[in-house]
């Protein structure tokens, strides 16, 4: 039976990794060793502190000589600013700096939060300016209530150009984001039952959310700001809002929201449709379908369905949609640990293919992975010119750059939904990550520029346990980097790269060899061959 009871114990390094995988984009080898001796609450906990960020804001080293800089903190217009696409990438660059360097959930339900209230950076949502917004807000909730964001995100300016709310008028109803706020955002459809008839609401809720949310419009310039959350937000033009009541179908008991005609009073007609979408089992179910894809599964059968998600919502719900005591029950659970039943290793460790961005975040952390930072502007040249425009765009995942509303089809495209990472049109950027960063230079897109990465595998190595072991290295690498431990023949096959059809003494005398005469040639090219051949292993693109 699948059990939502809390994992008792220490983790051990199995399933401290797995919880470290799932919750963060960190593989720190310090990290899973020290979340290794707590119990799945204090581990959740220490994962789930509040991070300050290390880069506090993004930094554009463009126009050369006299750069935009700190953009987004800057008093001019927001649309005065020139390079707009890269500086919405120097954005993203900000977030995935951060996200990169700590080992915090507050990072990955942040993107969470993305793939719920889904807009594309580059698909119309505004000025790069109006994007930090967005990012921030997102930040901000990440660890909140997802019915207050649900509100919040309404007038958020990038959500407002993205989706054509600014463009919504009592004379000239936009239904673009009333529609996605239902299908996608919040309630879903459910099964078609009738025409226009979806279930969990109908074409006319559709038309009457479209008049509720008439007359938001975007600030373009960002001159007001939300009293609860301090970020820039849009504002309510009260002649452009629909003033009439709005009466909902049968799917909402045909309740009616009184229409508002004072700023006052049409925010609380928008508090009055949100409670009513919030108040809906349905909603409740459909973000924890979502949690639950995310962080544990994309697949479930009825057991599942009943025993784990419909008392998740039950929470949620409960808990007023604040989402961290729900996340909280997930990820401490035995089900999560696949330790509700007599067989630990079938259904959850292991079961999901990583997306672009945790594979190249976790060979970052995990490997030490360094840049140099003697380079001026390093963070954007190791953002811009390699991890958001090489390797993350040719490996299917634009950056908060999805190609629809809908999000990253690994999030809802059945039947594949994560399997979607690994295709013909995204594998080569996958294998070829590795050689790129050992190289240090691009070798997905074949420009052969730099990307000022680096590695260092010998370094490595020689802090491990028993690095005269070929087996050794194999097996302690193999216990950190893959989710199951391997056997003796994956073991063996693995080695061959350090010993290269010799004895096992043949790595033994290499490396020493190395230690007397700190001549790294040879035991450095054996390593980068070792770690070429598993990182593109089976067992290093799953988690």
């Amino acid at each position: 039976m699948a059990s939502l009871q809390p994992l008792s114990g220490s983790l051990g390094l199995r399933r401290a990794k797995h919880l470290l995988r799932r919750a963060t984009f960190s593989l720190s080898k310090s990290t899973v060793d020290s979340l290794a001796q707590m119990n799945a609450s204090s581990a959740f906990d220490v994962l789930a502190s509040n991070p300050n960020n290390l880069w506090s804001e993004p930094y554009d080293p463009i126009p050369t000589g006299s750069p935009d800089g700190y953009w987004t903190s800057s008093t001019n217009p927001p649309n005065s600013f020139k390079g707009q696409g890269r500086k919405r990438m120097m954005v993203t660059g900000w977030w995935w700096m951060n996200s990169m360097q700590q080992a915090s959930l507050k990072h990955k339900l942040t993107l969470f939060l993305h793939t719920s209230f889904t807009l594309s950076k580059d698909g119309g949502s505004g000025t790069s300016t109006h994007f930090f917004d967005h990012l921030r807000l997102l930040d901000l909730f990440a660890y909140g209530n997802l019915k207050a964001l649900a509100k919040k995100i309404t007038f958020d300016n990038s959500m407002l150009f993205y989706l054509d709310n600014t463009t919504n008028n009592a004379n000239n109803p936009n239904e673009n984001y009333a529609r996605e706020f239902l299908e996608l955002f919040t309630i879903l459809k459910g099964p078609q039952i009738g025409s226009g008839d979806y279930t969990n609401y109908t074409e006319i809720d559709v038309q009457m959310a479209a008049r509720v949310f008439s007359g938001i419009k975007a600030r373009a310039d960002r001159s007001i700001i939300d009293s609860e959350t301090g970020i820039p937000s849009g504002y309510i033009l009260v002649n452009k809002h629909d003033q009439n009541n709005k009466q909902f179908s049968h799917a909402f008991g045909n309740q009616v929201i009184t229409g508002g005609n004072t700023e006052s009073s049409i925010q609380t007609e928008i508090d009055h449709f949100i409670n009513m979408i919030f108040d809906k089992d349905a909603t409740a179910v459909s973000f924890c379908r979502k949690l639950y894809r995310f962080f544990v599964k994309s697949e479930w059968n009825t057991e599942v369905e009943n025993d784990i998600i419909l008392p998740l919502a039950t929470q949620l719900k409960n808990d007023n949609y604040n989402i961290l005591p729900t996340v909280k029950k997930l990820l401490t659970s035995q089900h999560f640990f696949d330790a509700d039943d007599s067989n630990a290793t079938d259904e959850i460790i292991g079961s999901k293919v990583k997306s672009p961005l945790q594979l190249v975040n976790e060979l970052i952390s995990h490997f030490g992975v360094t840049y140099n930072k003697h380079i001026e502007n390093w963070e954007f040249y190791l953002c811009y010119l390699f991890i958001h425009n090489y390797f993350l765009q040719v490996a299917g995942m634009g950056m908060y750059a999805p190609d629809s509303v809908a999000g990253y089809p690994a999030n809802y495209q059945e039947p594949d939904f994560d399997r979607h990472w690994f295709s013909s049109n995204t594998v080569v950027a996958r294998y070829k990550l590795i050689q790129s960063i050992i190289d240090g230079r691009d070798r997905i897109t074949g420009t052969n520029r730099l990307n000022y990465l680096s590695i260092d595998m010998v370094g490595y190595v020689n802090n491990s346990s028993n690095p005269n072991s070929a087996k050794g290295i194999v097996t302690e690498i193999a216990n950190y980097l893959f989710p199951e431990s391997i056997d003796d023949s994956r073991r063996d096959y693995f080695a061959q790269n350090l010993l290269e059809g010799y004895p096992d003494y043949y790595w033994l005398d290499a490396w020493s060899s190395y230690k007397i005469t700190n001549d790294d040639t040879i035991v450095k090219a054996r390593l980068n061959a070792l770690i070429t051949a598993m990182v593109n292993s089976a067992e290093f693109q799953i988690t």
